[in-house]
């Protein structure tokens, strides 16, 4: 070959030619030759596009990297980007390592369980019932009782979650709330070997949380002492919105287990009796205390009495009695004494307490229907039973 003609393609080599130049068309077989980063760069852009732009911006000594092996990584950068993103937008777990701790009593969600407190004709808790002690129907048909749980004085005592729903309307005198206070004191000193949560709300023209759940009776005391701090709100009594929301309250912060054991959850609602303004109807609130598997105690203050009957007379039904909000929950309805309350507070936290737990597995063809499925529970003859529903609402496949 001519001399001049081996120093034109020399040069070419090493100054970078055009598309036609021996960047782009040199055999496979022949060893690469060294461009310029600027010829490099104008065929690396016309190869493959702006994606390879952002790689090749950093200008490269010449003979520091070889263009086989800048067009691997930019063909390898692209796919490890992809890659990144499609992990970034993969939904991540929100407690990966967690499990489920040891002490937490698995609780299906087929099994339908109600509570049942068993009284003597003296109106005392039974508590040495067995299960062969009961029969469980639903829908009129005896079903297998497939979980039992009794409150014994010798064993473990069952965790309680319970809302204190207190009247603060103008009917409710500062007396009564301070005898009130001594009371919830008597009833917590009851309780003092179980493990228990208390809330307190109040309830008048509005309904407020006073105390949220908290296992220091200290806390309780303080949340009763600052209600009867405050003036009286008024002339309406929301006492089904007060239990409505005690009930949501329940279900949101009050967990269902405890120490492996299924909790009982109450409201005790301390009240003159006369509802007035509510928003929600006590059918309703029945309909959501039964969905929760939530009882409803009433304690019905002497001023509701006093203004409409002689003393010499029974307490006359209140309007909170002919609902039915008690006794179709589990709960009971009882009147204070007006002297002291204590007494009934303590018989109160004894039978919150003592309650039964059955639970049994529906019929197949019955668990997920989304229907409405009535229960009930027989016991030994002599005694008194309360369950804390007498239906449920099976879960939907839909």
């Amino acid at each position: 070959m001519p001399h001049d003609s081996i120093q034109r393609q020399k040069q070419a080599y090493e100054t970078g030619m055009d598309s036609a130049g021996p960047c782009n068309n040199l055999p496979a077989s022949k060893p690469f030759p060294r461009c310029s980063d600027d010829a490099l760069t104008r065929s690396v852009r016309r190869n493959f596009g702006t994606a390879a732009q952002m790689h090749t911006s950093r200008r490269f000594p010449v003979g520091s990297v070889s263009l086989v092996g800048l067009l691997i990584i930019l063909l390898t950068v692209p796919n490890l980007a992809q890659i990144d993103s499609t992990n970034s937008q993969r939904p991540r777990k929100v407690f990966p390592e967690e499990r489920e701790p040891v002490d937490v009593l698995r609780f299906e969600t087929d099994l339908v369980s109600v509570d049942v407190t068993a009284t003597d004709g003296e109106g005392r808790p039974v508590r040495n019932l067995r299960p062969e002690d009961f029969k469980l129907y639903s829908d009129g048909t005896e079903q297998k009782i497939s979980f039992f749980q009794v409150e014994r004085r010798s064993g473990q005592p069952r965790p309680l979650a319970i809302v204190f729903a207190l009247d603060v309307s103008g009917s409710i005198t500062a007396e009564e709330i301070n005898r009130v206070r001594q009371a919830l004191q008597a009833f917590a000193k009851q309780l003092v070997n179980n493990t228990v949560l208390y809330a307190v709300m109040t309830f008048g023209m509005k309904v407020k949380t006073v105390q949220k759940f908290t296992s220091d009776p200290d806390k309780l005391d303080s949340a009763i002492e600052r209600i009867a701090q405050d003036p009286p709100t008024g002339l309406s009594t929301h006492t089904y919105d007060a239990v409505d929301d005690a009930i949501r309250l329940l279900v949101r912060q009050a967990p269902r287990t405890r120490e492996r054991r299924l909790m009982k959850r109450a409201v005790l609602v301390v009240t003159d009796g006369f509802p007035v303004g509510d928003t929600v109807n006590p059918t309703t609130v029945i309909e959501r205390a039964n969905a929760a598997d939530v009882s409803i105690f009433i304690v019905t203050l002497p001023s509701y009495s006093r203004s409409l009957a002689s003393a010499s007379q029974a307490p006359l039904p209140t309007p909170l009695d002919v609902s039915g909000l008690a006794e179709l929950t589990g709960g009971r309805n009882v009147y204070a004494n007006e002297k002291d309350y204590e007494p009934l507070f303590r018989s109160l936290a004894e039978e919150v307490s003592s309650a039964y737990v059955l639970a049994f597995y529906p019929p197949e063809g019955k668990r997920r229907d989304g229907k409405l499925h009535t229960i009930k529970v027989d016991g030994p003859p002599g005694l008194m039973l309360r369950q804390s529903r007498s239906e449920y609402r099976a879960a939907s496949t839909q």
